[in-house]
């Protein structure tokens, strides 16, 4: 059981690492993207190069976040206890760490700060870029047919971060 443990930290680890570098290789896609924008004048429905940099690596963001959440819950809620019995422990002495963190009282004004930058770094630049399309874009059919569908593939993720977010369960281990 200890070595399942080690096993799935140094997969939480990792994800935590690949999902913290999922916001500079955000940002660093959303710079280049709109450096081809601004100086291809006369372009301007190259904007919609913008939602699908947003969606997958928001989308990417997203599935590694959630992983690591999973394994910190079945650390909590399945080995925790396994590795208590094992012991002959008290199964709040053992993996403390686990829920030490969860339970500082800042936690829900954090969730909120995470959910915003979440959006603002996935969301926003992929409903800004739609937007300037429509205002000053051509209204070529195709286009607008993409367009819509980077709306609706962000509403999802909007809709998806969200509810990763887990607002309504703050304060729980």
């Amino acid at each position: 059981m200890l070595g399942e443990y080690e096993a799935l930290k140094a997969e939480q680890s990792a994800r935590i690492a690949a999902r913290d570098n999922l916001m500079y290789a955000t940002l660093a896609a959303l710079a280049a993207t709109t450096t081809v924008i601004v100086s291809t004048a006369g372009r301007q429905e190259l904007v919609l190069l913008l939602p699908p940099v947003c969606i997958v690596l928001g989308w990417t963001y997203l599935v590694n976040d959630e992983k690591i959440s999973a394994i910190g819950r079945y650390l909590r809620t399945d080995l925790r206890p396994a590795l208590a019995a094992a012991a002959g422990a008290d199964s709040a002495e053992v993996l403390r760490w686990e829920t030490a963190h969860r339970e500082e009282h800042r936690s829900s004004v954090g969730k909120h700060l995470q959910l915003a930058v979440d959006l603002l770094m996935f969301v926003v630049p992929a409903l800004v870029a739609v937007t300037v399309h429509w205002v000053t874009g051509p209204a070529h059919t195709a286009l607008l047919v993409a367009s819509a569908a980077e709306l609706a593939a962000a509403a999802v993720l909007a809709v998806r971060i969200t509810l990763a977010a887990d607002l309504s369960s703050e304060g729980t281990v």
